[in-house]
């Protein structure tokens, strides 16, 4: 029986989300005494009345809670009544907590009530590009220290004006305590500059004058939730091979902004699902289908698909729509480099790039890049952990907090163990340029100082040269080594909340491995007691040239053909020294490690076909392959399982290859061979299944990110009578290994043999 006062702590998604507005109505509804304040754990509120009244209130905060808030417990204690009347929402309580573990919410896309309010002349938020509500607006971005309210933010600089502070008051208002809260008398302002810092405009005047220089050609730098972008019309040739030009990135697809969903259906095919995610408050870029045409052929050369995005921040509404259509907007920043936040840094490092530079005065916290996704197989799958999903909460097998991981060499992302939740940064990039590496240790500093975490132990890649590893090695703690292919496994195991017997396919670039080859094409199974082994993999070929067999497609095929006793043609382009240097390598084995690599065969088979020599960008070759496949059913070019005893089964790619080049010497379209190469694969996936005679089959690793494969894997596996789980919250990529490494780190995970 509930006593007359309670002290009640709620844990979760519960600030930043009008929670405490929610329980003030609540209590207020219920006539209830008492207050209600966020803590570093969560909320934590005392309410007294009528002992039922009370109960109802308590069952109503987990049931009823704001539509973007997450309840994960509910702990309430009783307390003496102490004859309290009204109810009250008070400060925060500022002490660090040894159970911090409030969850910070990621930034929303606009809501259409702010929508609105922006293109109403008559509110005074009219052409506002900072307003927002509890409903949307920056959280993770402007965050700086728990628990989440203004002075604590980015907008602790800009002091509230009466008719703001009425709205922030008024329980019921859509602002009662919205902590962003702005308008153009108090708030931030926009600023366009030259690159040489000199002001060109202020406020909407400033909006306006970089759409002028966006319609007449020209490259504007802006300032987003979490970052900068670089933005041109996407049906403005010119322009788009300027930027390409500039930003030395010749091939790499560019995102595309667009006002609508109706807007979008012009350029890409959306069905329901695509549709909800473009909508949705994450707002991330989406991956779909493109329509030919529909926008400039340099913004996504060789594609099938396009990166489609509806706008984030009223200054997105107010752009698209005074540019009337579609634009890039890609990353600020320098092929290699972190995204630009600093309005001083973006004229420094993007001088050469942008024309101008529309900033703002509102700090951002921390570097949070723009989200990419897709569906596949019927679900949502994150590729890019950003701006709307970061910081990803996973909730982790053993209740342990102290633990700390540093993630792989590319596509970095840090992790922390916080009670029983790992929470992993948004995308920190490659780790090859000493930016990114500051980058890295930011985020990692960052995300131990926000929930007060004291690292017992650091996890990180097994590979002894990466810089990640030398990162954990610093740290001056223990350090947990993790297979790069188990962390990608454990990855999927966490998101999926997996448990028991599972057989994992990880089909990836490359990882170390403990037998000294490079990994990439592995098949690891458990029985559910944290012990894994590779119970098969790819058959081996040489790596040409180590690391530059990930941008020269060619020396896959060379090895491929090499391994088979088959003749190799050097690509046209290609000197004849080059080529000797080639076959110098496949003669003596120097600098030609051993590799399983599903990623380097992907890129073999492209050059055979002739779609790819060089790739400007990871994983060129494997898109361009996948973007020619047939998508009518074919038979699967044959690939062989061969037993090896107590050693791991051969994945024997040999009869898929040898068929490979007998279709393209026949004159046989290049769209049937794609087709029933990812067919062969896919059906040595579900063989690969059944002999490790597990029910649940996680898919994992880069190749995964490739949907024809990803598609046709997990209907030859259910129709075979297996259970896929793909990546879903956790990116397939390396993307999510900080998180796969957290997992080993805390729960003890181990694979044989390292």
């Amino acid at each position: 029986m509930i006593a007359g006062r309670v002290h009640v702590r709620v844990v979760g998604a519960v600030q930043g989300v009008g929670f405490r507005p929610f329980v003030y109505r609540l209590a207020t509804e219920h006539q209830l005494a008492g207050w209600v304040r966020n803590t570093s754990a969560g909320v934590e509120i005392e309410v007294e009345g009528e002992p039922p009244v009370v109960a109802r209130f308590v069952e109503r905060l987990s049931v009823e809670p704001p539509a973007l808030a997450r309840v994960e417990s509910v702990t309430v204690a009783e307390l003496s009544p102490l004859g309290e009347r009204g109810f009250a929402i008070r400060a925060s309580d500022p002490a660090a907590r040894a159970d911090a573990c409030a969850l910070v919410l990621p930034d929303l896309a606009t809501c259409d009530e702010c929508v609105r309010e922006i293109f109403d002349p008559a509110a005074r938020r009219f052409r506002y590009p900072f307003t927002n509500c509890t409903r949307c607006g920056p959280r993770f971005s402007i965050v700086r220290r728990l628990p989440y309210d203004r002075p604590h933010t980015t907008m602790a600089g800009f002091a509230m004006c009466e008719a703001c502070r009425a709205e922030y008051d008024d329980p019921a208002d859509r602002r009662f305590h919205a902590q962003p809260i702005a308008c153009p008398r108090c708030g931030p302002t926009l600023v366009l500059r030259a690159g040489d810092g000199r002001v060109i405009a202020t406020a909407d005047e400033a909006l306006r004058a970089a759409c002028d220089a966006i319609r007449a050609g020209r490259i504007v730098a802006i300032k987003g939730l979490g970052g900068f972008q670089l933005v041109v019309r996407a049906r403005d040739a010119e322009a788009v091979a300027t930027l390409r030009a500039r930003k030395h990135r010749p091939h790499k697809p560019f995102a595309v902004m667009v006002g609508s969903l109706a807007a979008a259906r012009a350029l890409v095919r959306i069905a329901d699902a695509e549709a909800a995610l473009l909508a949705s408050p994450a707002a991330p870029i989406v991956l779909a289908d493109a329509i030919a045409d529909a926008v400039a052929p340099g913004v996504a050369p060789d594609q099938r698909t396009l990166g489609i995005m509806l706008p984030t921040t009223p200054l997105h509404h107010l752009l698209v729509a005074e540019l009337a259509a579609p634009i890039v907007a890609t990353s600020g920043n320098r092929s290699e480099e972190p995204i630009c936040v600093d309005d001083d840094e973006a004229r420094a490092r993007l001088g050469d790039i942008a024309d101008l530079f529309l900033g703002h005065d509102r700090p951002i916290a921390r570097a949070t890049d723009d989200s990419v996704a897709r569906v596949v197989d019927g679900q949502v799958q994150t590729l890019r952990a950003g701006r709307g999903l970061a910081p990803l909460v996973v909730d982790l097998p053993a209740a342990t907090r102290g633990a700390l991981a540093l993630g792989p060499h590319l596509k970095n992302t840090v992790a922390v163990a916080v009670r029983g939740r790992a929470i992993a940064s948004g995308h920190v990039g490659d780790l090859d340029h000493p930016l990114a590496v500051d980058a890295c240790r930011r985020a990692t500093a960052d995300l131990a100082a926000m929930w007060d975490v004291a690292p017992e132990r650091v996890a990180c890649d097994a590979h002894p040269e990466y810089t990640s590893t030398r990162l954990a090695e610093a740290q001056g703690l223990p350090v947990v080594r993790v297979q790069h292919h188990l962390a990608h496994a454990l990855a999927i195991v966490a998101d999926r909340g997996l448990t028991g017997p599972l057989c994992a396919v990880v089909w990836d670039g490359t990882g170390a491995g403990p037998d000294g080859t490079v990994w990439g094409g592995e098949v690891l199974v458990t029985s559910g007691d944290r012990a894994w082994r590779r119970l098969a993999h790819l058959r081996r070929f040489r790596m040409l040239g180590g690391d530059a067999a990930a941008r020269d497609a060619f020396r896959a095929a060379a090895a491929l053909l090499h391994e088979l006793d088959l003749p190799w043609t050097p690509p046209a382009e290609l000197g004849a020294a080059a080529a000797q240097v080639i076959a110098t390598m496949l003669a003596r084995g120097v600098n030609a490690p051993w590799t399983s690599s599903a990623g380097r065969l992907f890129d073999g088979i492209a050059s055979l076909l002739g779609l790819c020599q060089r790739q400007t960008y990871e994983g060129q070759a494997a898109i361009r392959l996948e973007a020619r496949v047939d998508r009518g059913s074919l038979d699967p070019y044959p690939i062989a399982l061969v037993d090896c005893g107590a050693a791991p089964t051969v994945i024997d790619w040999a009869p898929l290859v040898r068929a490979v080049i007998a279709d393209r010497d026949a004159g046989v379209a290049i769209a049937q061979i794609a087709a029933r190469v990812h067919d062969g694969l896919a059906a040595a996936i579900a063989d690969v299944a059944r002999r490790a005679g597990a029910h649940q089959v996680v898919l994992g690793g880069g190749c995964f990110q490739n949907r024809v494969l990803t598609e046709r894997a997990c209907a030859r596996l259910r129709a075979a009578g297996h259970a896929p789980f793909v990546a879903a919250r956790v990116p397939p990529n390396d993307g999510g290994i900080a998180l796969g490494q957290l997992v080993a780190a805390v729960d003890h995970h181990v694979l044989e043999g390292s």
